[in-house]
């Protein structure tokens, strides 16, 4: 089976790894600070606080942020449940910004109309606001970052599948990596194995406040602190620690951390052959009389994002939509579908949601399939799968 997405291990890879079991810190030792240290170098950040899982990264930048009951978080129905979740672990309440029919990522249109709206009728505005950058394209950031401004929320870039994209927002300024949090106050790494880099599993909180950085590094190991400076009493020796806040066990291990700063050394490399693989799939698809007339659609990428195409999403035919997922599945393509509407979910829908909330969202998910795209794939696969659709698509119906 030739899955959607997967890791490329190296024998540097695995000899970093091995060299980490060989020393003195399997966890809590010097490697996790040199990967954090690398991560921030790579995209221009102050600080990062490398974690567990992206989930976690997640959960500790609502609590930093003081998420609680009472506060309400937006953030886009086209994702994975964490990026709803984190909110709720927190107490708070969920809400969600449809997107953009055309880029799949929130409509920033969409989240302005629902801010002036709130705000007329006199509900609770968002104290935080969850951008997600599907597939590894950024959103529209600075039109966000202006409506929070305007309306007193924090963002949180979910950026999960967005390490290595590139972005050139202003006109006449240099273009720069997703993860520099220039129009948010934290930004979230996943370092999964389908995503660009692995860790095994793992995330990242970025962020360029020194504030945020100690909270968030505070909450990742049980709220407790080492340094003098920040206890309540002198110490009592180097033994001594002090709870501060409650926290929780999201450390990431130097085992991970060893991976992960070895799959950075060559993130460009992946990048660029996830693009020429997406590059391949779009001249296919254009060269495909059976797909022609939009047939399929693909997302549309502005001018202004270069995306690390974690994802590329073929949008079928509804109608054509489970006979083409089935016969590649059936022909030993591993292609899934990303993502089922968070809101549509059974746990959200007890909570009050419906379908019919967010029809862009549901009209996407009801055509998408993800087809595989990762440093490695076998030559002749895009070809492959692209004719299966063809023939899926061209096929009458019964």
């Amino acid at each position: 089976m030739i899955p959607y997405g997967r890791q490329s291990i190296s024998e540097e890879d695995i000899a970093a790894v091995v060299s980490v079991l060989r020393s003195d810190f399997l966890t809590q030792g010097p490697v996790v600070p040199q990967f954090e240290q690398a991560v921030a170098q790579k995209v221009g950040v102050a600080h990062v606080v490398a974690v567990n899982s992206a989930t976690s990264a997640l959960h500790i930048a609502c609590m930093a942020l003081d998420v609680g009951p009472g506060d309400t978080v937006w953030t886009s129905p086209n994702s994975f449940v964490a990026s709803a979740n984190c909110a709720i672990y927190c107490g708070a309440e969920v809400d969600f910004v449809d997107i953009d029919p055309d880029t799949l990522c929130m409509d920033a249109q969409a989240l302005a109309v629902s801010l002036q709206e709130c705000r007329k009728s006199g509900k609770t505005l968002p104290k935080v606001v969850i951008p997600v950058h599907f597939s590894g394209l950024s959103c529209d950031m600075p039109a966000i970052h202006r409506l929070s401004l305007e309306y007193g929320f924090k963002i949180i870039e979910d950026a999960s599948h967005a390490v290595g994209s590139v972005v050139g927002f202003m006109m006449g300024e240099p273009a720069e990596p997703v993860g520099s949090c220039r129009f948010s106050d934290i930004c979230v790494f996943s370092f999964h194995p389908v995503k660009i880099i692995t860790t095994g599993e793992g995330g990242a909180a970025l962020t360029q406040s020194d504030e945020l950085a100690g909270r968030l590094r505070a909450l990742r190991s049980h709220g407790i602190t080492r340094a003098e400076g920040e206890m309540t009493e002198p110490s009592h020796g180097g033994w001594y620690y002090q709870m501060l806040s409650l926290g929780l066990n999201y450390r990431m291990t130097d085992i991970q951390a060893a991976l992960g700063l070895s799959q950075l050394s060559r993130l460009e490399q992946f990048i660029e052959q996830r693009q020429k693989i997406a590059a391949h799939y779009l001249s296919l698809i254009a060269a495909e009389p059976k797909l022609g007339e939009g047939a399929v659609k693909t997302q549309q990428i502005p001018s202004y994002c270069s995306p690390s195409y974690h994802l590329f999403v073929a949008q079928i035919p509804m109608e054509c939509h489970r006979r083409c997922f089935d016969a590649l599945r059936d022909s030993g393509y591993g292609v899934n579908v990303h993502y089922i509407p968070i809101h549509t979910q059974p746990y959200y829908l007890e909570r009050g949601f419906a379908w019919g909330d967010f029809p862009h969202s549901e009209d996407y998910y009801r055509g998408a399939i993800s087809l595989p795209i990762y440093p490695g794939l076998p030559q002749g696969a895009p070809e492959a799968v692209i004719d299966i659709i063809a023939k899926e698509i061209g096929r009458p119906s019964a």
